[in-house]
């Protein structure tokens, strides 16, 4: 069976393009077009795709109401095809808050060349958008900041240790993972390293909105800056983010190298930084994503002392990384996305009361 795919999108240039794309393809089929919400919904209604690409700007109904709306009333799998601006990349954000499973960006060049050159990646993405679960929204989780929830008391008792590093890696879904993540971090936990697999230009924006919502400072890392307890470092896109040690403290590198696991910023090269430099010291967290980045980073984690969690298949929006890692013999706690906080805390808490016993 080939999968079904309706187009969502106001630019019938677009909406050509994409047909001839998709049709290319052994495995799936354009079954419509849509350019507006209202049409989009009547042939849903009609043709039951598999996968819906979702244009951002449109007229009549913005794509993020028509999203919210379909997460809540019909939740299925949502590519959106976004602009590479900064108000496309917040919307974007946004859009994957609400239930979206990825997103594409429209090419920069000329839009028949670009978006021709763009087809083997739309067509990947629109096979893995189809394999993800999808789940009922109204409102992502914990949409109030931290700071007008309570946590529970033992987070309060945790002290500031520039030592210890805890490193998260993510792919598709991880937009949302690390947001849940996150907002329970408390604001003198340890600090942050997070390599998501996202855009030049989208990991300021997620950054921005991060910082927004958590009770932790978040930011894109900056090439040499101290890394320091109660702060997230988010690798920018196009950009690996590692860590290098200098004297006692731990610096931030970022590198242009070729890209690994066909990634940059790739997980397994900011795990294998983190074992090198803070070993025993370091907690890695592996989450929902396609593919196998990260497995082996984990593993030199493990080997040079670090305790690793890794998020549970019913909790992922693809359970690709954590399930090649758990295979690898990496992880040493797997867990559900909402009980990860919780988890990689009371650990945190473990240690001090044992350092404090001691």
């Amino acid at each position: 069976m080939k999968l079904k795919v309706l187009v969502v999108d106001d630019s019938a240039l677009i909406r050509s393009i994409m047909k001839e794309i998709i049709n290319s393809q052994p495995d799936m089929e354009l079954v419509g077009a849509a350019p507006d919400a209202y049409v989009a919904r009547e042939l849903i209604k009609q043709l039951n795709p598999d996968v819906i690409t979702l244009d951002v700007e449109m007229p009549k109904m913005d794509g993020l109401d028509f999203l919210e709306k379909l997460m809540r009333l019909r939740p299925m799998p949502v590519l959106m095809v976004s602009s590479q601006t900064e108000r496309g990349s917040e919307t974007t954000l946004r859009a994957l808050e609400l239930g979206a499973v990825d997103f594409i960006t429209k090419p920069k060049l000329g839009i028949q060349s670009g978006m021709m050159e763009y087809s083997h990646l739309i067509a990947d993405k629109i096979r893995l958008v189809a394999s993800a679960k999808v789940e009922r929204r109204t409102l992502p989780k914990n949409t109030l900041p931290i700071k007008e929830m309570e946590a529970p008391s033992f987070l309060h008792n945790l002290s500031q240790n520039n030592e210890r590093l805890i490193a998260i890696g993510a792919s598709t879904g991880g937009t949302e993972a690390i947001r849940r993540f996150l907002t329970q971090m408390p604001a003198d936990c340890p600090a942050i390293l997070i390599a998501q697999h996202m855009p030049e230009g989208f990991t300021r924006s997620f950054a921005r909105r991060l910082m927004a919502l958590c009770k932790i400072s978040v930011k894109e890392a900056e090439d040499g800056e101290p890394v320091l307890p109660g702060v997230a470092y988010i690798a920018p896109g196009n950009r690996h983010l590692l860590v290098r040690r200098s004297g006692e403290r731990y610096l931030t590198l970022l590198d242009s190298g070729p890209p690994v696991n066909r990634h940059r910023p790739s997980v397994d090269l900011l795990f294998s930084s983190i074992a090198t430099n803070a070993g025993k010291k370091a907690i890695g967290i592996i989450m929902t994503g396609m593919g196998k980045d990260g497995a082996m980073g984990l593993l030199d984690m493990r080997k040079s002392g670090a305790i690793n969690f890794a998020q549970d298949e019913a909790s992922c929006a693809i359970y690709g990384m954590p399930k090649e890692a758990v295979a690898l013999g990496a992880v040493h706690v797997i867990a559900s996305l909402d009980d990860l906080p919780f988890r990689v805390l009371s650990y945190l808490s473990s240690l001090e009361k044992s350092a404090n016993f001691h």
